[in-house]
C-alpha cells in the first residue's frame, strides 16, 4: 500500500445559505481545494453526505457534483455513514489512492440543512438511530444523548455545569475561524442559564446545524508537490463500529467503537495519545466530548470533565480540542463535518491556523462519529518528516 498525503484543502463558511444549492456549495469547496493543490484534474470523487435524499430529494450526488465542477467521466460516488459520512468519504479516497487504483482523489463532504423545517431535520437525523427500537419510540438524537448524559452525571458524580468548559472553549476558538457559524464568546453564566432542550442537555451543550462543504485532494506521498507548503501525510485511518442502538451495548457510557478506532489508528501511526498535539473530536453534544476523550485515551473513565475544568483542552493545554470551534461553534452540517475536521487539522499542521495555531503542532488526530457512537472513523495526520 502506498503512503498518501493531503495536498489541497477547501471549505465554505458554515451558514444559513439560501442563495446557493447543494451542488454549488460542494463545488466551491472543491474548486478551493484544487486551487490549493495546484491541480486541475482528479481521477475520482467521493462525496460524504447523509440526508440529500431525505430532505433535498436528490441522490446520485457523485455524478451531480462531478458534472458541476467539470470532471466528466471520473469515478464518482456518494458515501453515507450518518454524521460520519465525511470521514467515510475521506477514508474511501485514501484507500483508492493507497491501493494504486487512483493517483489523485477528491473527497468532499456537503450538507444543506437550513431550508428544511426543524421538525423534518430532527426526523431525518433520527434515521441514523435504530428505526425499530429507538426512533419508533419517539426518541430524538438530543434525547438519546440526554439519557447518556444523565447516566454519566449519576455514575461519576459530576454537575451539569462541569461540562461548561467544553462549550466555552469551542466558542472561544471559533472567534478566530472565519468559516465558523457562531462567532459569540460565551461564559459559564451563559451556559448555566441556557434554554433546556432535553434535560440535562441545554442549548449550549448542542451543536448547531448549517449549510456547508469541505474538500481534500489526496495523492501518493511520493508525488505530493510541496509548492512551499509542507506535505501533510495521512499516517492512520481506522474505521470501526458498535451496535446501532445504545441499549444493545454492554456499557452505554463507553464508546467501544471510538476506543477500537483510536487503538487501530495509534497502532498504524506508531504513536500513542501522549504524542498527539491536538484532537479534533466530534462534539455534537458536550457529553460526546467527554466520552471521546476517555475512549481515545486522553482521560481516565469518568474523568474527562476534569480536563476542561483544569484548562487542559485549550490551545495552551495538554490536549487542545476543537481548535477551530468544533461542531459546537464551527457548526455541524452533518455529512461535511468529518472533512471540516481534517481541513482544520491540515491548517494546524501547515501552521495556517492564525490565532488558533497550536505551537509546535506536529501530529493531529480527528475523530468523526456516525450515530450515537455506532460508526467511528479516526484519522491521524503529520507534517511529512514529523511522524
Amino acid at each position: 500500500m502506498r503512503e498518501v498525503a493531503i495536498i489541497g484543502i477547501g471549505q465554505t463558511k458554515v451558514a444559513e445559505d439560501w442563495e446557493h444549492s447543494l451542488r454549488q456549495i460542494a463545488g466551491e469547496a472543491i474548486v478551493a481545494a484544487m486551487l490549493d493543490s495546484d491541480r486541475d484534474r482528479a481521477d475520482g470523487l467521493f462525496v460524504g453526505n447523509m440526508m440529500s435524499g431525505l430532505i433535498g430529494e436528490q441522490e446520485n450526488l457523485g455524478v451531480l457534483i462531478a458534472d458541476w465542477v467539470g470532471l466528466p467521466g471520473v469515478e464518482a460516488v456518494k458515501v453515507e455513514a450518518a454524521c460520519g459520512s465525511g470521514a467515510a468519504a475521506v477514508r474511501s479516497a485514501i484507500m483508492a489512492v493507497s491501493s494504486g487504483a487512483l493517483d489523485c482523489a477528491l473527497a468532499v463532504g456537503v450538507e444543506k440543512m437550513t431550508e428544511t423545517r426543524g421538525v423534518d431535520i430532527t426526523a431525518a437525523l433520527a434515521t441514523a438511530a435504530d428505526a425499530d427500537y429507538e426512533a419508533a419510540q419517539g426518541v430524538s438524537f438530543v434525547g438519546l444523548n440526554a439519557l447518556v448524559m444523565q447516566r454519566y452525571l449519576y455514575e461519576y458524580g459530576w454537575k451539569h455545569t462541569d461540562f461548561a468548559p467544553f462549550s466555552i472553549n469551542a466558542h472561544a476558538n471559533a472567534m478566530h475561524n472565519p468559516f465558523a457559524r457562531l462567532h459569540e464568546v460565551i461564559t459559564e453564566k451563559d451556559y448555566h442559564i441556557a434554554r433546556m432542550i432535553a434535560h440535562p442537555i441545554n442549548l449550549l451543550d448542542a451543536s448547531p446545524v448549517g449549510d456547508g462543504a469541505a474538500a481534500l485532494v489526496i495523492v501518493p506521498l511520493e508525488s505530493a508537490s510541496r509548492n512551499g507548503k509542507p506535505a501533510i501525510k495521512i499516517i492512520a485511518s481506522a474505521s470501526t463500529t458498535d451496535t446501532l442502538a445504545i441499549h444493545d451495548r454492554k456499557d452505554p457510557l463507553w464508546l467501544s467503537a471510538a476506543a477500537a478506532s483510536a487503538r487501530k489508528a495509534y497502532s498504524q501511526a506508531g504513536v500513542g495519545p501522549q504524542e498527539v498535539d491536538f484532537f479534533e473530536l466530534h462534539d455534537a453534544f458536550s457529553i460526546m466530548s467527554a466520552l471521546s476523550l476517555e475512549a481515545s485515551g486522553f482521560a481516565e473513565r469518568g474523568q474527562a470533565p476534569r480536563l476542561g475544568l483544569e484548562g487542559e483542552i485549550t490551545s495552551q493545554g495538554r490536549i487542545p480540542i476543537c481548535t477551530r470551534g468544533g461542531l459546537k461553534a464551527r457548526g455541524h452540517p452533518v455529512g461535511a463535518t468529518g472533512v471540516y475536521q481534517l481541513v482544520e487539522a491540515v491548517q494546524q499542521l501547515r501552521g495556517e491556523a492564525g490565532e488558533n495555531q497550536i505551537d509546535g503542532a506536529k501530529i493531529g488526530m480527528a475523530q468523526n462519529i456516525g450515530g450515537s457512537g455506532a460508526t467511528v472513523i479516526t484519522h491521524i495526520l503529520a507534517a511529512a518528516g514529523q511522524e
